[in-house]
């Protein structure tokens, strides 16, 4: 399989490129240039296999003309090692749980995926040292740190916005020490996406250092997102064979990473109704559904921290799927916005008509399906986080004390080791140089 760049400027890549470098030579984000429709008889008996079965055929229609079908499978199920299991809230309105992870939220699926091929690669070309750069907004940084703890031949450098991470986050990627090493950045989310970003451009810093980004701009990381939705199909598939309705997937949207893997998914055939993105009050997918202009901006803060994001990545990979057309995003992708009141409203209500806890990223998400859900429907949101990751805000909101699972409390009597930087590029150039 080749990839190309959504910019169109740059040569095709092979999976290895893509993967080790992140971002195309034109700053754009790679495509597969096939998507392969997966067969029927997959679908017909989908209820019957396990999770790790499931992702092992669609990792190969993503992977398997690059990789060997044993060391693909050894990655699949390494890489899921634990459930994402449909929760039932309501009547049609389930919780997909994806915090049953290492790190307690769902890009320990991307994560623990990423590091392993990359692994893969750098064994089987004897690479000395890849250097991945990662921005988070929040539970990016933890899953990525830890699926790369301890894999040799790697180095992750965590850039996060000082202030702006809640303190388990924090600490889950910045008391690991080794081969992780986190750098406070004096600014917010968009200002350390833009000095990865810019890094990848730096030549002299590409010839210093091997570098790639473990973001869900790099293709190892955002396309493993789609196994989950698959798996979220399987459970529910008796239901809406009994109901005879339809599936509707509701996705907190951030930088737009999971919803693209849904995307693609539906591109290989799993039946999916349509989608719907909720956003944070960073509402600019939302307007351009509204609107058909696209416009990024600045980022700004909210209760759903890790949603923060005024520019996000992956909607250049849904605009290049459907070639540019407002109309057919919009006949795929419907929108909703919430401002920091209405989620703390969703999650009181939630919790009180159903005593199901949501963090405020699956608040976002079960909003939108309970405003937007037709009768003919069935909706599944993503339950992004473990609600306990945002143990002060949740226990404020809903007058609670959420246990803190023991693998987020050995965390926090963690030391932090952090290094302070400005937003300013040549200072993270500067340091990056004497790595």
């Amino acid at each position: 399989m080749k990839y190309y760049s959504t910019n169109h400027k740059a040569p095709l890549a092979s999976l290895e490129k893509a993967v080790v470098k992140g971002l195309a030579e034109d700053k754009g984000l790679y495509m597969p240039e096939l998507i392969h429709k997966l067969p029927q008889n997959f679908f017909d008996s989908i209820e019957q296999l396990s999770f790790q079965d499931i992702a092992c055929r669609v990792a190969d229609a993503f992977f398997g003309e690059d990789i060997p079908a044993d060391d693909l499978h050894k990655i699949v199920c390494d890489t899921l090692a634990f459930d994402c299991p449909a929760v039932k809230v309501e009547d049609n309105i389930y919780s997909l749980e994806l915090f049953h992870g290492p790190t307690l939220a769902f890009k320990d699926v991307g994560a623990r995926f990423m590091a392993r091929l990359l692994q893969y690669f750098i064994r089987k070309e004897g690479k000395e040292r890849v250097n991945v750069l990662v921005a988070t907004s929040g539970d990016t940084g933890s899953a990525v740190a830890n699926g790369f703890l301890g894999v040799e031949g790697i180095h992750v450098y965590v850039l996060y916005p000082k202030g702006k991470v809640s303190r388990i986050q924090e600490s889950q990627f910045t008391t690991l020490g080794q081969n992780i090493t986190a750098l406070e950045i004096d600014g917010v989310f968009d200002d350390c996406q833009a000095l990865v970003k810019n890094a990848f451009m730096d030549e002299e810093l590409n010839n210093h250092l091997t570098l790639t980004s473990a973001n869900s701009i790099n293709v190892a990381r955002f396309l493993p997102q789609a196994f989950y939705e698959f798996y979220a199909y399987a459970q529910l598939k008796p239901l809406l064979q009994q109901t005879g309705k339809q599936l509707v997937v509701c996705v907190p949207s951030g930088n737009f990473g999971n919803i693209t893997a849904g995307i693609f998914g539906k591109e290989m055939g799993l039946p999916i109704h349509r989608f719907i993105a909720a956003n944070n009050a960073n509402d600019i997918f939302y307007q351009y559904l509204q609107t058909g202009v696209y416009a990024p901006k600045a980022s700004i803060q909210t209760l759903a921290n890790a949603m923060d994001v005024g520019a996000p990545s992956n909607f250049a990979r849904i605009y290049e799927l459907y070639g540019g057309s407002h109309e057919r995003i919009c006949q795929l992708v419907s929108g909703a916005t919430y401002s920091d009141e209405a989620i703390r409203q969703a999650m009181r209500a939630c919790h009180e008509q159903t005593g199901y806890v949501l963090d405020p990223h699956g608040a976002c998400g079960y909003q939108a399906l309970k405003e937007g859900l037709r009768e003919n429907e069935i909706g599944v949101f993503y339950e992004t986080a473990h609600p306990a990751k945002f143990k002060e805000k949740v226990d404020e909101i809903l007058a609670t004390d959420i246990a803190i699972p023991e693998r987020l409390a050995a965390f926090m009597k963690g030391q932090k080791q952090s290094i302070a930087l400005s937003k300013q590029f040549e200072e993270f150039k500067s340091f990056l140089m004497a790595q």
